[in-house]
This record gives structure tokens, C-alpha cells and sequence, in this order.
């Protein structure tokens, strides 16, 4: 497919490595010469300097003729006049990151209609309600929904006296009331899709799939139960830590965030509700965050624009034995990093984003087999979870799992048929209209026929 990128920020640039990854003839615009000539250094793509809201900038980049365009500036507005632009002149997909919180309500629904937009993107969105997540289960540090939030796969590391460490998969199987399956293990640099003599070591990471209905009931039966987080400490007034309070406070949650700009206080004030604390001050002040009590708090959530500051601070938290510590970083090299130093739980909104528009640009691809609903990058990018959807040309279907033969480094972990979800064995069938739930390990899948051999 033709791509074009408008915008090579953070986000940008993620979009860049995931678009480039999946060999699609991408051209990038950027009004900053020095980000122009870095994305050309560094990416396999056709860049230009200048603004995407002149038609004549776009004629240029051949808009015509694009699948799929993409807009993720820093301002709202001109991502969406490029993109209204864009569809006018021949794109035949637009997409734009719409962030501010006025727009995100009733009013963001009537923007994407009006400006015939195939999709609004929010990453600071999708990274608050990736953080909800992990505050709800804690246990966990990393969980992805599937099936409209029917199925969850919990990415779990085996810490010191875990009481994962040296069992078999068999072994966890006999302790677990529910059913799951083990899909995916990361130990250093590898990735396993594992059996049930498959024996968990220190600092392995796996990944579990089950209902999302028995997840608590899966981490208390195996040792893992963490109390949920109610009492969350955020440090940061960002867009994200609005969302995240929202969603907090909505639930019945605490939600206390501590942000150092007098002015960005005051507006935080007037836009959450009024249960939610807003406190002036640095969060990086050891002494304020006993003040504002992260002795007693069940989590810290450090979400400032500086990532330096905020592993540090999350470091601080862990050192006082607060029970759930998250980090936002901007590249997955950082959060493998921490995660090598002991912080296991940080999200990065790139990755939220390169996986949905990933997961958009293979569905734009469909085969007459299946289509990409769902897809996220697991493992520090060493393994993928994708959801496709069934279509009637599909030759595997009504064949039971344990007569296909799959090729390696795939598994089955999923099936979700009308409001029932199958997690699978042996004996279970795809059929047609049904979800089903593969995960990939050291491949890009891109229809679900491709998992044979």
C-alpha cells in the first residue's frame, strides 16, 4: 500500500518503523528541515519538508494515489484539515490524532462524520485506558483486550519468590480453577511458544490468555492476587493523566495528581470532576510525596514528558514498597531498559498507535479468508497477538485443532463464537463468523489461513 505520515514527532516516528517494517511505500511530510533529514538518515522512505495543509504540498506527495493517510501532528487542526484535504484530492483512507479533551466526547464522533475520516486517533486515549488496565490488575504488567474486552491476554513476569518460578505449565494448570492457555514465553532475547513441560525460570516473562472474567480468579489461584488499585498517585498533569483521573474518578477510584505548573492546575481543576484532587507542587520532591501519602497508596503512575524523571521517581515508590509503580516512557528501548533494572509495568504511547494503525493497514489488506480486527505487539516486539474474523472462503474451518498442522511459532489461543468465548483444545473447530485469537512468535501474520503449513 502508498502511505503518507503527516508529522514525525514520537509518534511519527513510530508509525514510520512499523510502516517501514511491513514494507509499505511510505512518504513522510514534516515542516522541520532537521526532522527531515533525520527520517531520511534513518528510515527507507520518501521525505519531503513542508506543509501538509497545501494542496500543492500534498499533489506533490502523490495524495492521489494514496491507501492510507495518516496525520499525527501536534495540533488537532491541522490534522484534520490535512486530512480533509487528503480524502478531497483522492485518499482513499485518512486518519487523525485528535488529542485535546474538548474534542473527545459527542463532538468527536460528529468530526469524524463531517470530515468523512476513517478513523480519529487518540494516543494519550488509548495509553489511559491501557493504564486502567493495569491498575485494575495489577499483577500483571502488560493487558490487552480482545473480543470487545470478552478475552484478555496478561503479560506476567516470574519475579523472585514468585511462586511461578520452577513450575510447569502443567503444574499451574493443576492449581488454576479456570481455563487458559500459556501462549508465549520471552526469556532474554528468546521467545518460546511453550508446552506444558515448558518450566518457568526467574525473569521469564508469559503471556496467559483466558476470559477476562477469570482473570482475578486465575492470579489469586496460582499466587499472584494483587489488591486493586484504588488510592492512585499521579505524578504529571498531562493529557494523559486527565484521562486517567477521569476514568479513575468514574469508577469509583481515587485519583490524585500532582502537577509543578500553577496554570496547568487550575486548568486540570476545572475539567475533571470535582472528586478528583489536584495538588500544586513537584512530585519529584521526595518530602511532598509523604506529605500527599505514598506510604499509603496502592499506586504511582508517573507520567511527565520526562522519562528520565519518571523511572527515577518510579524507582523512589518501588524503594517505599508502594504495591503497583507504572512508567510512561517514549521508546520501547527505555522500557526494556527499566524493565532489565526491576521496573516491569511502563506504557509507551507510540506503541499503542503503531499497533493500531498497524492492525488498520492489514485489515485494508483483507484476504477472502479472514480480517485483522485486533493486533498487538507482545514481548518487547518479539511476538504478536492478532484477532481475525472468520470470512466463508476460509479452508480451515470445521477441522479440529489437533488435525491442522501448524507451522511453528504459532498458536491458537482464542475462539470466540457469537457470545460464547472457547478457550481452546484439541477438540475445538474455527468455523465461519467466528473470532478467533493467534498468536505469532518471530513473524508478521497476515491471514489466518497462513498459521498451516
Amino acid at each position: 500500500m502508498k502511505v503518507i505520515v503527516v508529522g514525525c514527532g514520537k509518534i511519527g516516528k513510530a508509525i514510520l518503523e512499523s510502516m517501514e517494517d511491513e514494507r509499505h511505500d511510505i512518504v513522510a511530510i514534516d515542516n522541520d528541515p532537521k526532522v527531515i533529514e533525520y527520517v531520511t538518515n534513518t528510515y527507507d522512505v520518501m521525505a519531503i519538508c513542508g506543509n501538509a495543509t497545501s494542496t500543492e504540498m500534498l499533489n506533490v506527495a502523490g495524495v492521489a494515489n494514496t491507501d492510507l493517510f495518516i496525520a499525527v501532528t501536534q495540533s488537532d487542526e491541522v490534522n484534520m484539515l490535512s486530512c480533509f484535504l487528503a480524502k478531497r484530492l483522492g485518499a482513499k483512507y485518512t486518519v487523525a490524532r485528535i488529542r485535546e479533551t474538548e474534542y473527545n466526547d459527542d463532538g468527536l464522533q460528529i468530526l469524524t462524520r463531517e470530515l468523512d475520516l476513517s478513523m480519529a486517533l487518540n494516543p494519550e486515549l488509548l495509553t489511559a485506558e491501557a493504564l486502567y488496565d493495569l491498575l485494575k490488575l495489577p499483577s500483571a504488567v502488560n493487558v490487552d483486550n480482545f473480543a470487545g474486552k470478552m478475552v484478555q491476554l496478561l503479560e506476567i513476569v516470574v519475579q523472585e519468590k514468585s511462586p511461578l518460578v520452577n513450575k510447569t505449565l502443567q503444574d499451574i494448570r493443576k492449581k488454576s480453577p479456570v481455563q487458559f492457555v500459556a501462549c508465549v514465553v520471552q526469556r532474554g532475547n528468546e521467545v518460546y511458544i511453550p508446552t506444558g513441560t515448558f518450566e518457568l525460570k526467574l525473569d521469564d516473562k508469559v503471556a496467559i490468555m483466558l476470559k477476562r472474567s477469570d482473570s482475578f480468579k486465575f492470579v489469586k489461584s496460582v499466587g499472584l492476587a494483587q489488591k486493586m488499585g484504588r488510592d492512585v498517585i499521579i505524578m504529571g498533569g498531562s493529557t494523559i493523566a486527565c484521562y486517567l483521573a477521569k476514568l479513575l474518578t468514574l469508577n469509583g477510584l481515587n485519583a490524585k495528581i500532582i502537577e509543578v505548573s500553577a496554570e496547568k492546575c487550575e486548568k486540570i481543576a476545572e475539567i475533571l470532576p470535582a472528586s478528583t484532587t489536584v495538588i500544586h507542587g513537584d512530585a519529584s520532591s521526595q518530602d511532598l510525596l509523604w506529605e500527599e501519602g505514598i506510604k499509603s497508596a496502592d499506586a504511582f503512575v508517573a507520567l511527565t514528558g520526562n522519562d528520565e524523571q519518571n523511572i527515577l521517581m518510579s524507582f523512589y515508590c518501588m524503594s517505599e514498597h508502594v504495591p503497583k509503580v507504572i512508567s510512561k516512557v517514549s521508546h520501547q528501548e527505555t522500557s526494556s531498559l527499566a524493565a532489565k533494572l526491576g521496573l516491569y509495568s511502563t506504557v509507551c504511547p507510540q506503541k499503542y498507535v503503531a499497533n493500531r494503525l498497524t492492525r488498520y493497514a492489514r485489515a485494508l489488506n483483507n484476504s477472502l479468508q479472514s480480517k485483522v480486527e485486533t493486533m498487538y505487539s507482545l514481548m518487547d516486539g518479539k511476538a504478536e497477538a492478532l484477532e481475525f474474523a472468520v470470512l466463508s472462503d476460509c479452508t480451515i474451518v470445521k477441522t479440529p485443532l489437533k488435525n491442522l498442522n501448524l507451522k511453528p511459532n504459532f498458536i491458537i489461543a482464542g475462539i470466540i463464537r457469537g457470545k460464547e468465548t472457547i478457550i481452546p483444545t484439541g477438540d475445538d473447530y474455527i468455523d465461519v463468523d467466528d473470532r478467533v485469537i493467534v498468536i505469532a512468535a518471530d513473524s508478521h501474520l497476515y491471514d489466518l489461513s497462513d498459521i498451516t503449513k
